[in-house]
C-alpha cells in the first residue's frame, strides 16, 4: 500500500522536502512508517521519541494501522521561548 506523507517544521527543513509517498506492507502501523522514515532520513531518527503523527487530519497513537492512501503528518516538537 501506498501512503502519502508530509512534513513539517524541522523535519521539512532537514530533510528538503515537504512530502513524498511511502510503499508499506498491508496492516502497516505508524510505528512500522516511522521505521521506514528513520532509515531514509536522519532527522525523524534523531526526533523520532518526540515526533507526533496525525492521520487524516487527527492525531494518532503509534499503533495507528494505516491504509492506502493514508495521509501522514510528521510533526517534530516545537521549540521557543
Amino acid at each position: 500500500m501506498t501512503v502519502r506523507v508530509l512534513y513539517f517544521a524541522r523535519i521539512r527543513e532537514e530533510t528538503g522536502v515537504s512530502s513524498e509517498d511511502v510503499d508499506l506492507p498491508e496492516h502497516a502501523t505508524v510505528d512500522r512508517l516511522l521505521d521506514v522514515l528513520a532509515h531514509r532520513h536522519d532527522v525523524v531518527a534523531v526526533l523520532r521519541p518526540s515526533i507526533r503523527c496525525g492521520v487524516n487530519d487527527r492525531y494518532v497513537s503509534l499503533t495507528a494501522e494505516l491504509f492506502t492512501g493514508d495521509e501522514v503528518a510528521i510533526l517534530s516538537p516545537v521549540s521557543g521561548g
